[in-house]
Order: C-alpha cells, then sequence, then structure tokens
C-alpha cells in the first residue's frame, strides 16, 4: 500500500507540474459553458421562428451542454499530453524503472487523471446546465424534472471518459503527433460527416462520441437512435475500456 500510495503522489505531481496539462481542463470548461451559454441565449432569442416539431421535441438540457463538441477537444488533448509526455521527453523509461510493475503504472495514471477529469467534467457540466438555462428562461427546465438530473451527471461522466479514451490510444500510438493527427479530425470532423451521411449514419451511431453523447438527452423524441440514453453511454464505456485495454496490453508487451 506504501507503494502505491508514492505512485500516485507520483502522478500527480507530473500532472500538476505541467501547465500545458492544466491549461486543457481550463480551456474544456470554458469553451463547453462559453459556447454553450452563448448557443442557449441564440435558441432563446429566435424560439418563436422554430418550427412546430421543432418546439414541440426542444430538449432544453440537451442545448445546455451545445458547446461541449468543442469542450471535449480539449478533454482530448489532455488525455494526450498526460501519455504521450512520458514518451515524448522519455521520462517513461525512469517511470518504468522506477515502477517496475506496468499494471500499477497504467493503473495510477488512469486513477489520478480520470479523478482529476471527473471532477472537471462534473464542475463543467453543471456549469454549463445553470447558466444555460438562465439564458433559455421560459423555455428552461429544472434540475429537479425528470431525467435532467441523470443527463448533468451524465454529461460529466462523458467528459472523463473521452479523456479516458484519449490516454488508452496515446498509450498503443506512443507519439504526439500521431494521436493529435487521428484524435482530432476523427472527433472534430469524420465523426459528425459519418453521422449525416445516410450511407454511413447507421453505422456512425456507435462511435464513442455519437453514442456517448446521448446521455445528455432528456426529451426522447430529440434523439434518433435506436437506443436510449443509457444504452448509448454503456456502448461510450465499452469504447474506453477496449482503448484502455489496448494501451495496457502495448505498455506490457512492448519495450519503454
Amino acid at each position: 500500500m506504501p507503494h502505491t500510495t508514492r505512485v500516485l503522489h507520483s502522478e500527480w505531481t507530473k500532472i500538476r507540474s505541467v501547465r500545458s496539462t492544466l491549461w486543457t481542463l481550463v480551456t474544456a470548461l470554458t469553451v463547453t459553458v462559453g459556447l454553450s451559454a452563448l448557443i442557449c441565449a441564440f435558441t432563446a432569442s429566435q424560439f418563436d421562428k422554430l418550427g412546430k416539431n421543432e418546439q414541440l421535441n426542444f430538449d432544453a438540457t440537451q442545448t445546455s451542454f451545445s458547446g461541449s463538441g468543442l469542450g471535449q477537444l480539449a478533454m482530448i488533448a489532455f488525455g494526450v499530453l498526460i501519455v504521450s509526455g512520458e514518451y515524448n521527453t522519455g521520462m517513461i523509461r525512469s517511470s518504468l524503472a522506477a515502477v517496475p510493475q506496468r499494471s500499477v503504472f497504467i493503473a495510477a495514471k488512469i486513477f489520478v487523471a480520470g479523478g482529476l477529469v471527473l471532477v472537471v467534467g462534473m464542475a463543467t457540466s453543471f456549469l454549463a446546465f445553470f447558466v444555460g438555462q438562465a439564458l433559455l428562461g421560459e423555455h428552461s427546465v429544472s434540475i429537479d424534472d425528470k431525467g435532467v438530473l441523470r443527463a448533468v451527471l451524465g454529461g460529466g461522466i462523458y467528459m472523463t471518459l473521452i479523456a479516458l479514451f484519449a490516454m488508452g490510444l496515446t498509450f498503443v500510438l506512443r507519439s504526439p503527433l500521431l494521436a493529435f493527427g487521428i484524435l482530432m479530425p476523427f472527433f472534430f470532423l469524420i465523426s459528425n460527416i459519418l453521422g449525416n451521411v445516410n450511407a454511413t449514419k447507421e453505422y456512425a451511431q456507435y462511435l464513442p462520441d455519437q453514442a456517448g453523447k446521448t446521455v445528455t438527452a432528456v426529451v426522447p423524441e430529440s434523439l434518433s437512435r435506436p437506443y436510449g440514453p443509457y444504452e448509448g453511454l454503456l456502448i461510450m464505456v465499452g469504447w474506453t475500456v477496449a482503448a484502455l485495454l489496448a494501451g495496457w496490453i502495448v505498455l506490457k508487451k512492448r519495450d519503454a
């Protein structure tokens, strides 16, 4: 136990000593809340111009997370930097020399980084919700309404999972350039394109971000998925576990 405590403390020291990683979390919160607030304010001002069907199926809760699409990119950057920094600087050799049990090393990194992004993700989710609802005015909902608290908590969990997914994939790729080159275009462009093309839409809805974001939906009619919010979150969990498992296997089998 003392050894594990020292490993956890070491991982925490690595995170807080590199400012760029912490700034990604600040960026995630700022971008998500700021962009969501802007969209909520615009939606409130243009609500009467929406079609009748759009008004009836309007999901005020999900609208308050409209900025998470960009905010998640900062969370991905955090996950990439946390892992790739070890390889980019050569610190991975020192880390594994100090902690030769590679399972302990990766578990400690996941635990510390995951705990931090969970706190930031929850703070981001609740702040985005309350600011968004304040701006939506008469079209807003209460945190006590059915399904709303689940959606807000789910928003924080989603932000955490997307960062852990990035960590797992970066353990496989090792290179920060390769990790950023794959993850950023995929989640910023490719996933959205695939989700809007008729030929690929049926399969794209099972991608991690498209499935995971359904957890923030409260109005069933606003979802165009063959599964509900909980099932969508489970799909996202599956992707994350698979990425972390792949990262663990690569770490165990490859030399530092």
